[in-house]
């Protein structure tokens, strides 16, 4: 048998099923948006963890120039090394059937013992490459994919000179190249990079490393200081071209999948905070309106002998099944969007299984916050309701006592309407719950300019990147540092109108106690192709001698101009030298040291060498450079700008479409349940006023303007706000976006600030419509017959 109190509860929820829904739907999206984050962030740690225990991940990495096979025995006797897997590494120019420009492999070489390997490959498709077979290759799932590569297909590659057919048995993945980009690659581009992995007995023949490697990976036995293990690994490969070992917090792929899931984070954090206080304020406002309404049942209740406490708990019951709903409706809709979340981050990292993953935990902490928010949105409304006194409660709630607002005082109301002043006076008596309502609104205003802020930083550091400092239309790497006047060589190639050759030099930068490893881009005093820009896009002038840092780097080695630092240079002669830095750029992608070539040269004590050029090429004589790039010995790599540059916006396009649309959604239904909650709770409060001004002769048109004039302003109000306030968010997310590689600059495209705008008005327009019909429709007679 149904209960009284059960009755009552479901009456006033269908009675104020609008408001209900309003905060439902608000709260649901507090919940989606909690799961859809927080599964996702979880379903990435744990594929992370999973994929690097099967395939046992290292901890320390290493590249040298070569080393006898025999070092292995010494880097095994280091204290605390549990594994060593030495290896030879190599990158060499593809030719990809169907691809006209040159692509870039990472040839990496496979143990005789595949279960003695670190960093293990997963083979997603085909077989293993036989032992000692020549030629046949493991290619990387997504560098096959991307090219339609499979099993049986066959390549053409130069390796250490000499050009060789190379046949695809199997497809795999490693966790060594989760995030898969090349040296000196920000962005993948996995059309035109990939990794194959080869027999150690094939691949160390072709460049000349029998018996012996060029890379070292390490596992390390638990509670074993990194740092010390590095200093010896170091004191062992220094004479054999050690270029300065790193843990796996330096390792490319790893760096990139850990400071993403730092951000994935943070986002669980505020987002859905922000949907659930909006729920419980409307909530708030709900039931506080409801305990007005139902003063005389409270006190016949309680006359009657319901306690403080069940009086109490009915309204609870009112806010927990208001918030069950959207908990009901934002549990699925989390999962379907942490779906299609994990969609959008399987197409970064390549995981052998990367699936939306959900423990009862996470529900029962979603569902924990939930009815925390319902009972704290619920609370002063709950607390009033128990504290009116039976006999008070009888009575009618005695009426406001109004007074002049200071707007009124100050005579500002006299040039105003009757129905602007009537607006005006009633938000200037309820300052709070304006204020309040305002904010709200202005928070999801915030919340939508937030959420397309990335889209238009990233777009500007693309911008600035490709049309400002690289403007180059293809970047040659060669395999090892060449003469000089392999840059003459490259200037006579077809199509190439102008080329500027580039010396990178390994180092690291001491100063203090801080040390970080980098390369030194040493460039020609006339460079065109490739230059040096702040965020503010002024070019940096090339001093003759000493370093230009990047501000990021700058800042984590404490240097300012004017300071020196030591420069240790990883190969060759291996000089330490104390260097000035004469100048800062403030660079938005990597950390980057310059110098002039000469300076660099004499640095490196050496005559001047090349690391490869940037090239600017002839259109209608592309597709002969690329043939003959193809087949150069010495070419180890080849970026091409345009393509690259394309890829990386069709990327950005497709991923942060998906997340500003999702808070534009999200944020429109804030919009849209603060201005019907706030309509439908001004109704039943001026019903009675709104019917008496009609039947003094105020036009139905004119009552709706008048009742709705009053949301019109509170949402007037809150666009400007929520601007400036998602202004200060963009600018509090900046950090967040601090990154080694790339930190996003404080940049809002024009059509970001609009966009918001309308929305708002749109969604806070069709809720209005949706009171204003319901006022058309008002029953004058029954109204005004109504009690105060």
């Amino acid at each position: 048998m149904v209960s009284v109190s059960t009755r009552m509860l479901v009456r006033d929820l269908w009675h104020l099923r609008g408001q209900v829904v309003a905060a439902a739907l608000v709260a649901a999206c507090g919940v989606a948006a909690l799961v859809a984050t927080r599964s996702t962030y979880h379903s990435l740690m744990e594929a992370q963890a999973d994929y690097y225990r099967q395939q046992r991940f290292a901890d320390v990495f290493a590249r040298l120039h070569k080393a006898p096979e025999d070092l292995a025995q010494s880097i095994r006797a280091i204290p605390g090394v549990a594994g060593v897997q030495t290896r030879v590494v190599m990158d060499v120019t593809l030719d990809v059937p169907g691809l006209a420009e040159p692509a870039t492999a990472r040839l990496v070489s496979l143990p005789a013992r595949p279960e003695d390997m670190l960093n293990g490959v997963f083979l997603a498709a085909g077989r293993q490459v036989a032992p000692g077979a020549d030629g046949e290759v493991l290619a990387s799932q997504a560098f096959a994919e991307a090219n339609g590569l499979k099993p049986g297909d066959r390549l053409g590659a130069i390796l250490d000179g000499r050009w060789k057919r190379l046949t695809i048995v199997g497809i795999a993945l490693s966790p060594e190249y989760i995030y898969e980009v090349g040296r000196g690659m920000l962005f993948p581009d996995n059309r035109r990079f990939g990794v194959l992995w080869m027999a150690r007995e094939a691949l160390g023949p072709a460049f000349d490393m029998q018996g012996a490697f060029n890379d070292v990976a390490l596992a390390l036995a638990g509670g074993t200081p990194e740092a010390d293990v590095l200093a010896r690994l170091d004191l062992l490969l220094q004479r054999y071209g050690g270029l300065a070992a790193h843990g796996r917090a330096e390792q490319a792929s790893h760096r990139f999948l850990t400071d993403e899931l730092a951000e994935i984070r943070i986002m669980t954090s505020f987002i859905p905070a922000l949907f659930l206080c909006v729920a419980a304020f409307l909530l708030y406002v709900t039931l506080a309106r409801l305990v007005t309404l139902q003063r005389a049942q409270i006190g016949l209740l309680k006359a009657f002998g319901h306690t403080d406490a069940a009086v109490g708990a009915y309204y609870l019951q009112f806010a927990l099944a208001t918030v069950a709903a959207g908990l009901a409706a934002g549990l699925p809709l989390g999962l379907y969007l942490g779906g299609l979340l994990v969609g959008v981050y399987r197409e970064y990292f390549h995981f052998p299984h990367l699936a939306l993953r959900v423990d009862g935990g996470l529900l029962l902490m979603v569902g924990a916050i939930s009815l925390l928010a319902a009972a704290g949105g619920a609370l002063a409304a709950v607390r009033r309701a128990v504290r009116l006194a039976p006999a008070e409660a009888m009575r009618p709630e005695a009426p406001a006592r109004y007074r002049a607002g200071l707007p009124e005082r100050l005579g500002m109301l006299r040039a105003a309407g009757p129905g602007a002043r009537m607006v005006l006076r009633n938000l200037a008596r309820r300052p709070l719950r304006a204020l309040l309502s305002v904010a709200g609104i202005a928070l999801a205003v915030a919340l939508m300019l937030a959420g397309r802020f990335t889209y238009d930083a990233a777009s500007h550091l693309l911008s600035v990147y490709f049309d400002h400092t690289q403007r180059d239309d293809a970047t040659v790497m060669f395999g090892q540092v060449r003469p000089a006047a392999a840059g003459f060589d490259l200037a006579r190639l077809p199509g190439v109108l102008r080329a500027e050759p580039f010396r990178l030099a390994p180092a690291r930068l001491v100063h203090a106690e801080r040390s970080k490893r980098i390369e030194i881009i040493g460039l020609p005093q006339d460079a065109l192709l490739r230059r040096m820009i702040g965020r503010d896009l002024r070019p940096v002038t090339l001093p003759p001698e000493g370093l230009v840092l990047g501000s990021k780097l700058a800042r984590i080695l404490a240097l300012e101009p004017g300071m020196t630092v030591q420069v240790e240079i990883l190969e060759g002669a291996r000089a330490s030298r104390p260097v000035a830095v004469v100048a800062l750029v403030d660079e938005m992608l990597g950390l980057n040291a310059y110098m002039d070539e000469a300076a660099l040269a004499r640095l490196l004590r050496e005559d001047r060498s090349i690391s490869g050029a940037w090239l600017r090429v002839d259109p209608d004589a592309a597709g002969a450079l690329y043939a003959s790039l193809k087949r150069s010995p010495s070419v180890a790599g080849v970026a091409i700008r345009a393509v690259m540059q394309a890829g990386v916006r069709d990327t950005l396009d497709r991923s942060f479409v998906f997340f500003s649309a999702v808070l534009l959604g999200f944020a429109s239904v804030i919009v849209a349940g603060m201005v019907y909650n706030g309509a439908r709770i001004a109704l039943s409060e001026r019903g009675h006023e709104l019917a008496s001004l009609r039947v003094l002769g105020f036009r139905r048109h004119e009552i709706i303007a008048i009742f709705m004039g009053e949301q019109a302003l509170l949402t007037l109000l809150a666009i400007p706000a929520g601007l400036v306030i998602g202004y200060g968010l963009c600018a509090l997310l900046v950090p967040v976006f601090d990154r080694d590689m790339f930190r996003l600059p404080l940049v809002i495209a024009a059509p970001t600030w609009v966009y918001p705008v309308i929305a708002t008005g749109a969604a806070a327009g069709l809720s209005a419509m949706a009171v204003a019909r319901r006022l058309g429709r008002l029953d004058l007679v029954a109204v005004l017959k109504t009690r105060e």
